[in-house]
């Protein structure tokens, strides 16, 4: 990760944009109630305005739908910011357009310019390469801050360096060395502890660590899951049945790579979950019907200690216990307290996500740590190994340019399988939910109410696809339904030529053209389906039939349009058949896809445009499915249709 920083570049008389993570708490009067992410942007504001020059900081707060709510605007960060910096800062209501053009155009050398939300636009999440373009203009330079981010491929982070050079700020800086180059090359004994509620919330980060670490300390909620796989009693404790396969695959693991796993020996049961219920500690194997485990015990403590001792490294993710009721919170203060010894004695220690950092405050032993992560969903994918879109995209200290685009560092050599050089993690996953005319109104509606919380927390694009009659109740998109009716209930995404449609229908490749032109222009990403007959395959003739759909439905688009749609490849013999094309099948006809879409409008238009599988997609095959370079996502039939498959299938 040798990226540059602000240290690499001149910035005196430059006009800059900043990327930061202000996506802080407000209360109801809007007052903010904890700054920590705005403080820790200082070093690198300060830095750049004694410097000389002017900066252009921009941000997100929320999730705020398109009516622009209020309470998500950024003016509430104006005065606190201030303050910060010692300094007026000036206030766009919003982050492009005439308005921010202008302010930016005005703007001298050690002013501060804050912008609206970027979330504002739907073109942000979106990596739109025109709202991405409007964000740079008028800027000299890029400085992206926002580690917090970092995981997500949105036109802040990932679109701008396309335009202007993009450089790491300090805090950027900081996660990146302490993180990135402590997980390539950590002192050991390297010790990794993993708590929380979930292990399907942590599968990646603890199969990563049992791959680096001498000994992984698992607490939390998740510890009753792997009790519960190895047989131990675990009364009413938090668990996750469908994970006892794993849970021993992982204890497995870690026993042939010779891996010490420490897990609770005692624990802390309650007889409900409140902070002032019934306690007792009771040893692991006698935790009885009716009672739930909310904290680990003394014994278990003392063991976590005596992992601790003599740690060179040390990363922290999750509470060892429901540690927001002081009654649950001691096996969480054990840990940090040995952390915090372990640090004291030399260890680099590195405690991340947003739950570990609340609880280690808690403590008030955040001091004593080398570094706390500001990542919440970033911390997590990066200690899973995953490439981060937002860092990726940070301009390389050696000159890589490649094709002269900009300082994103592309390869000017793409290939079937390559991805012309650029991560496919650049790239959001999307997985989407093909409904066909299944469900009525009210199966439709308990569908999505079901599947909304499993897939919350989704690090993909998620879209579900209701038939017609259901539009009004869910809101998303197939069938016959004009442009502007959809737009008035919030529709995102349309499937278009599903091999259905065009084989009952008579849909032909023009018809399909003219209506994704149509969707696109509605504002609409077509989810456009293309796809062999088992006759084309056998016939050995599916390749050059494939890329002829792609290049009729594509028709008349500008490059930069192409990288924004979605393509679907669903091989017809493998649609409802319980048929799977395999991975390598997948893989080639996607790379192929990728390739014809690179002859035909660039390489660039190549990297940006998402490419799902659809074929009897399944939880059990998700997961080797999306190791595929060129497999973007899914379309997905029947295991769409119940909540709990198509949320572990969107949460591989």
């Amino acid at each position: 990760m040798n990226k540059k920083t602000i240290k690499d570049v001149d910035v005196n008389g430059k006009k800059v944009f900043v990327r930061v993570d202000y996506n802080v708490p407000f209360d109801d009067k809007m007052n903010i109630t904890n700054d920590t992410r705005m403080v820790r942007t200082l070093p690198t504001l300060n830095y750049l305005l004694d410097h000389g020059a002017a900066l252009v900081i921009a941000c997100h707060i929320g999730r705020p739908t398109e009516a622009r709510e209020d309470k998500f605007s950024t003016k509430y960060l104006v005065k606190h910011l201030s303050e910060l910096l010692g300094r007026d800062v000036k206030w766009a209501s919003d982050c492009v357009g005439a308005e921010a053009d202008a302010a930016k155009a005005a703007l001298k050398p050690g002013e501060v310019l804050l912008l609206e939300n970027l979330r504002y636009h739907k073109e942000e999440k979106k990596n739109d390469p025109e709202f991405a373009k409007q964000l740079a203009s008028g800027c000299d330079l890029a400085v992206d801050d926002a580690f917090g981010v970092s995981h997500r491929a949105h036109a802040s982070n990932a679109g701008v360096p396309k335009y202007i050079e993009t450089v790491a700020g300090f805090l950027m800086e900081k996660e990146i060395n302490y993180i990135g180059k402590t997980l390539e090359n950590p002192q050991h004994p390297f010790v990794a502890i993993i708590g929380g509620a979930k292990v399907s919330d942590k599968i990646g980060v603890i199969s990563n660590m049992i791959d680096k670490v001498d000994t992984i300390i698992i607490g939390g909620g998740m510890a009753h899951t792997f009790d519960a796989a190895k047989g131990l009693p675990i009364g009413d404790s938090l668990c996750e049945p469908d994970k006892y396969d794993l849970a021993r695959e992982l204890l497995k693991k870690a026993e042939d790579k010779g891996v010490k796993v420490v897990l609770p020996v005692d624990l802390v049961i309650a007889d409900k979950f409140a902070a002032d219920a019934n306690t007792k500690t009771v040893d692991v194997d006698k935790v009885p019907d009716g009672w739930q485990a909310l904290d680990s015990g003394e014994k278990t403590s003392e063991e976590y200690t005596k992992a601790l001792e003599g740690a060179k490294t040390v990363i922290w993710n999750g509470p060892m216990g429901v540690f927001e009721f002081d009654a649950f919170a001691k096996g969480t203060l054990a840990v940090a307290k040995a952390v915090a010894k372990a640090t004291e004695n030399g260890a680099i220690s590195i405690v991340g996500g947003g739950d570990s950092v609340a609880a280690l405050k808690k403590t008030g032993l955040t001091d004593k740590i080398s570094h706390v992560s500001t990542g919440g969903g970033a911390t997590l994918e990066f200690l899973e190994g995953k490439e981060m879109p937002g860092i990726a995209a940070l301009a390389d200290k050696k000159d890589t340019q490649g094709l002269g685009e900009g300082p994103a560092g592309r390869a000017s050599e793409p290939s079937d399988t390559a991805l012309g050089g650029i991560s496919k993690m650049a790239r959001t996953p999307i997985i989407a939910g093909n409904w066909k005319m299944n469900n009525t109104i009210v199966e439709g509606k308990n569908l999505v109410r079901g599947l909304a919380p499993l897939v919350k927390d989704a690090k993909v694009t998620v879209v579900v696809c209701p038939t017609a009659t259901a539009l009004a109740a869910v809101g998303a998109f197939t069938g016959e339904i004009s442009t502007g009716m959809l737009n008035e209930i919030g529709v995102d995404y349309c499937v278009l030529g599903h091999s259905e449609r065009r084989g009952y229908f008579g849909e032909t490749d023009e018809g399909v053209n003219k209506r994704a032109h149509a969707a696109f222009a509605a504002g609409i990403t077509p989810i456009i389906c293309c796809g062999e007959s088992l006759e084309q395959r056998e016939a050995g003739v599916y390749l050059d039939f494939v890329a002829g759909q792609v290049k009729a439905a594509l028709a008349g688009f500008k490059p930069e349009e192409v990288a924004q749609l979605v393509i679907a490849y669903e091989p017809i013999w493998a649609i409802g058949t319980g048929k799977t094309a395999s991975f390598e099948q997948a893989e080639e006809v996607c790379a192929h896809i990728r390739k014809t879409v690179a002859a035909e409008f660039g390489q660039e238009a190549a990297d940006g445009i998402r490419i799902q599988y659809g074929g009897s997609v399944k939880p059990a095959t998700i997961k080797d499915l999306m190791k595929q370079p060129n497999v973007d996502g899914a379309l997905v039939g029947g295991a769409s249709l119940k909540a709990k498959d198509f949320s572990e299938i969107v949460n591989y």
